[in-house]
């Protein structure tokens, strides 16, 4: 199916252009969302006679998103969430968990602007890529620890999924594994008969 974008699309063209898409993908994102109309004569006179206008209403919001990407490029943010001690995090950190942290700090972030592939399951320090318009994107840190003290620790660029980097060397001797268990012991028992 041909459509005509009325914005700025990834992978696909600027406004204005005439694109042949799927026909999946025009029915259920771009026409619905506003992004596109279909490519006819009817809608290519319509589009002509908006173009100013929808040309303004795009530099509004690219400057809108420039002025929060000013503010917003570059900083660290911190999200506290309980892990084992491999860093395996009891969970996960989705677009939603990174869009609620960022409200929270005072910025204006919508959950479908965060560009996250999957959610982040492990401890450390990520970049995360934010798509405030089509045509500006910036990127914050995020710092996913088990504490802020660890999260100040990790900040300073340590790496913490061993026993001996969360406790520190002082971990107690005792508690090491190897002490429990005989690696050359031979099992001691013999085969249960199924009968």
């Amino acid at each position: 199916m041909e459509v005509i974008l009325l914005e700025r699309v990834s992978r696909l063209g600027q406004m204005g252009d005439t694109v042949k898409v799927r026909d999946g993908f025009a029915r259920n994102f771009l026409l619905p969302q506003g992004k596109a109309l279909r490519a006819n004569e009817a809608n290519k006179k319509k589009f002509e006679g908006q173009r100013a206008q929808l040309e303004a209403r795009n530099l509004e919001r690219k400057s809108e998103a420039t002025q929060i990407a000013e503010k917003l490029d570059g900083k660290s943010f911190v999200a506290v969430r309980s892990a084992g001690e491999t860093g395996q995090l009891y969970g996960s950190v989705s677009t939603r968990d990174i869009a609620e942290l960022l409200t929270a700090e005072g910025f204006s972030v919508n959950r479908n602007q965060i560009l996250l592939n999957q959610p982040i399951k492990t401890i450390g320090v990520t970049n995360v890529a934010i798509a405030l318009h089509p045509e500006v994107e910036v990127t914050i840190t995020l710092n996913i620890a088990r504490t802020a003290d660890e999260a100040q620790r990790q900040a300073k660029g340590e790496t913490l999924t061993t026993a001996e980097a969360i406790y520190g060397e002082d971990i107690n001797d005792n508690a090491r594994p190897e002490n429990f268990f005989d690696p050359n012991a031979e099992f001691e028992g013999g085969e249960e008969d199924n009968a």
